[in-house]
């Protein structure tokens, strides 16, 4: 939705991976057009595909990223396969690639696309963007290469990343492995290249988002929510089945809560929604079958005969529907145990009625948390501080749960993806660009 919205502003291109899978890589793309985006596509093989997306990407990096080394896969034959889709990317998009041309770079999958780039002699200015954490020194030297793939970053003009942690991690390996050395306020040197870095904390297209809010299917979801909730009070968690969103230990925790609150037994349940992702990763089906069971031991303890605790829903829901279903809830759980930004967050407080809003349980391991000061936070850990939190959100007065959405509110609205958009290509325009003859020199904003 985010690159959506930029790239129609700038008359951009979106390019990528098809999703689709080919015998033999030929670098032929497919062009289309995406409510108004011109997107060009490449078929990657079946061995690129396990070796670097569902490899390296999501059995190394991703784990890794989100402090799971002992779900981190370091496979050479990973390594080696993330290097060549990456080269292979950059051979295809190079001759796209116009002289003013700018490009944003995002995200784990493409940390090696600036470096591959200027070996083909693209001068362009090149900015990326990473939507996870950063990891902490200790960690990201388990890595094997690790310093290869730090180095490439700094063939981009401009990192961003979403919170000053992420961005004080990194600074610290540079400092710490690379010796690399301060440069003004926002730049850092390092392998014999300044780079400039930055913290853009990713938004929601809040008046999107209230539009769906208000639409037909918006305000058919909320009824529907609200009839079937017969006067007990909802609490709503959405996340993709993920490690990293603390599913267990928010089951966990409402279980704590079930036991140590009684009296509130039949008034309250939850429902949480997790679409099944990343199927193919034995990591994803293990956390799979112990949600299941998890969800039906909670079930088979507490329910009663016109009562169900817990709605575990494994599909998908459309932005308009999920608008309708955060609405009617009286508490949003969004506790990852570490979390670039999580928008989840921000769609709860924008979907809220402003006479009687709902309230905000948020991880201070997310990368909202920075920004989200009013929301209840807790650590996700402990089922006990969830268990307290989700009681005094459910006792919380209305006075309070009306200031504290107020501000939360404004949060959201200064946080707007159009302004996050406009902040980070804003900045990297303003960058100077030496080229190989040390002359500096400057592009248009047109994006690619």
């Amino acid at each position: 939705m985010a690159l959506s919205a930029a790239l129609r502003k700038y008359d951009g291109l979106w390019f990528g991976w098809s999703g689709e899978t080919t015998g033999h890589f030929t670098g032929e793309l497919k062009y289309e057009d995406r409510a108004g985006v011109t997107v060009a596509l490449v078929d990657l093989e079946a061995q690129d595909v396990d070796e670097y997306y569902n490899g390296y990407a999501n059995k190394t990096l991703w784990p890794l990223f989100h402090h799971r080394v002992d779900l981190t896969a370091y496979e050479r034959s990973y390594g080696e396969g993330y290097e060549r889709v990456n080269r292979r990317f950059a051979e295809v998009l190079a001759p796209l690639i116009e002289p003013d041309d700018v490009l944003w770079i995002h995200d784990y999958h493409l940390i090696p696309m600036a470096r591959d780039l200027r070996r083909l002699g693209i001068k362009n200015r090149i900015g990326f963007f990473l939507h996870t954490p950063w990891p902490v020194r200790q960690l990201m030297v388990t890595l094997p290469h690790h310093r290869r793939l730090v180095e490439s970053l700094f063939a981009y003009d401009l990192i961003g990343f979403q919170t000053q942690e992420w961005l004080d991690l990194f600074r610290d390996y540079v400092i710490s492995e690379a010796r690399g050395e301060l440069s003004g306020y926002d730049g850092l040197e390092a392998f014999g290249r300044r780079v400039t870095i930055g913290t853009f904390p990713i938004g929601i297209d809040v008046d999107s988002f209230e539009a769906a809010r208000d639409s037909n299917e918006g305000v058919r979801t909320y009824d529907r929510m609200a009839a079937s909730a017969a006067f007990r009070s909802m609490i709503v968690g959405v996340d993709r089945l993920d490690y990293s969103k603390g599913l267990e230990e928010r089951m966990v925790g409402y279980e704590q809560f079930l036991h140590d609150n009684p009296e509130m037994r039949g008034d309250v349940f939850l429902v949480q929604v997790t679409p099944i992702s990343r199927d193919d990763v034995d990591s994803y089906q293990d956390i799979r079958a112990r949600l299941d069971s998890l969800a039906g031991r909670i079930n088979g303890e507490y329910a009663d005969m016109d009562w169900q605790p817990i709605r575990y829903l494994n599909r998908s829901y459309r932005r308009d529907q999920l608008a309708g279903i955060y609405r009617a809830a009286r508490v949003c759980l969004v506790t990852p145990l570490r979390d670039g930004m999580n928008l989840v967050a921000k769609e709860f407080i924008s979907a809220q009625n402003p006479d009687d809003p709902g309230v905000l349980i948020l991880s201070r391991f997310a990368g909202a948390a920075e920004q989200m000061g009013e929301a209840l936070l807790v650590n996700p850990f402990s089922r006990e501080e969830l268990s307290d939190a989700i009681k005094k959100a459910l006792t919380m007065p209305l006075a309070e749960r009306i200031r504290k959405w107020k501000a939360l509110m404004q949060v959201v609205r200064d946080t707007d993806v159009g302004l996050w958009r406009d902040a980070f290509v804003g900045r990297l325009n303003e960058i100077e660009v030496i080229d190989d003859d040390g002359a500096a020199f400057h592009s248009s904003a047109d994006a690619a």
